[in-house]
């Protein structure tokens, strides 16, 4: 039996499918096998050396040192789009409170509360001071098309805006999910130049994505621009932001991920980090993320992980035989020989490679015994063999 640690209160129906496959959860587990999070800090931890993977409820994996993982054979997913309804809900939210002045008008009333009787008239005379203009007919950039950035486009469709779609990595099964009324952005100089409001739907990359939004980004976008950031704050340079506000290029900007610059300044509306703080979205986290660490440790399937290849075999033969290995040549013969030479046939198999790195499922006709993994694991460039 496998032992589950969980590292934060995870939704109960999560749990139900580790338990349902006959594996124990316990959060005081001191060598567990695999590990259930959602935010808690791991980047500090020491891992034993029999854990197989760690399952992130939540596509966010900055909590996790997935090098190190890595490079001790750790499989780490995540949960990508299971929280893309609740956040596009919010980020729909935070299109309306950028474009009318919702907040400061609630904040307003609420300071007349002890005014009585004479509120309506004062509220008739002051609403003046909160217009903004509607959504209809303005333009859209989305910043990231993935499971998120695209249900956000094609409902800013359905509100009657026009959408631009800027995505170098959009994959083919986004790109089925999108609307053909979505016009491409070739790059992101042209979401910059035609798009009243911008979101954006992307990871934080410290050498690729670190303040893509600063002075020279602002400096081409239209005056007047609206911004929302529900994806990372440190996307976002909040020194160049103050005077794109000061000067009014920006006009309002949201965002998730306040800090000590953006918490209390004119014009932006800071918000907790609401995004997939939803009981539905909690939920779904914890199912995918649970089904993910399950068919991995029962199966040695791999599918949404961070730091491997995704490799999906249907199980034959009687025995399976995971081995997580460095990408460099001839690989596959040293394993096929090894297995070869004591008489056993393989009866499936499946490699990928991802960067560095490479996994490989051989199912075979007739148990593997001790030495054949002994002999495996001993071979330079295996990084975790494992035996189902």
């Amino acid at each position: 039996m496998y032992n589950i640690k969980t590292l934060n209160k995870i939704a109960p129906t999560g749990l139900d499918v580790l338990r349902e496959g006959g594996l124990n959860i316990d959060d005081g587990i001191e060598a567990p096998d695999a590990i259930m999070v959602r935010s808690a800090k791991m980047l500090e931890m020491e891992f034993e050396d029999n854990l197989l993977c760690i399952a992130r409820a939540g596509a966010g994996t900055n909590n996790i040192p997935i090098d190190r993982c890595t490079e001790k054979g750790i499989a780490v997913f995540n949960t990508p789009g299971a929280n893309a309804e609740a956040v596009k809900e919010l980020v729909i939210c935070a299109l309306l409170m950028a474009s009318r002045d919702v907040v400061g008008g609630v904040e307003w009333v609420r300071s007349i509360a002890d005014k009585g009787e004479e509120i309506p008239a004062m509220v008739e005379k002051g609403k003046s001071s909160f217009v903004g203009p509607e959504i209809a007919g303005k333009t859209l950039g989305v910043v990231g098309l993935g499971a998120i950035g695209a249900k956000i486009a094609n409902t800013a469709l359905e509100l009657g805006m026009k959408v631009y779609g800027y995505d170098p990595y959009l994959s083919v099964d986004a790109a089925w999910k999108l609307s053909s009324q979505v016009k491409h952005a070739t790059d992101i100089d042209t979401i910059y130049a035609n798009c009243d409001y911008i979101t954006l739907h992307v990871p934080y990359i410290k050498d690729q994505t670190h303040h893509m939004l600063n002075k020279d980004a602002f400096a081409k976008m239209k005056d007047g621009v609206r911004i929302i950031n529900l994806a990372r704050g440190a996307l976002v340079c909040d020194e160049d932001l103050l005077e794109a506000i000061d000067s009014t290029k920006v006009a309002r900007y949201v965002t998730d991920f306040p800090n000590e610059v953006t918490a209390n300044a004119p014009n932006i509306i800071p918000l907790p980090h609401l995004g997939a703080s939803t009981p539905e979205s909690e939920e779904k986290c914890a199912i995918m993320a649970a089904q993910e660490a399950l068919d991995y440790l029962l199966n040695g399937n791999i599918k949404n992980s961070v730091n491997l290849p995704a490799v999906s075999l249907d199980r034959m033969g009687v025995c399976r035989v995971c081995i997580i290995h460095k990408n460099v040549p001839r690989m596959l013969n040293q394993f096929l020989d090894l297995i070869g030479a004591a008489d056993i046939n393989v009866a499936h198999m499946i490699n990928k490679a991802r960067g560095d790195w490479a996994y490989t499922l051989i199912d075979t006709d007739s148990p593997v015994g001790d030495d054949i993994p002994k002999s495996i694991a001993a071979l330079a460039d295996v990084i975790r063999v494992r035996v189902l």
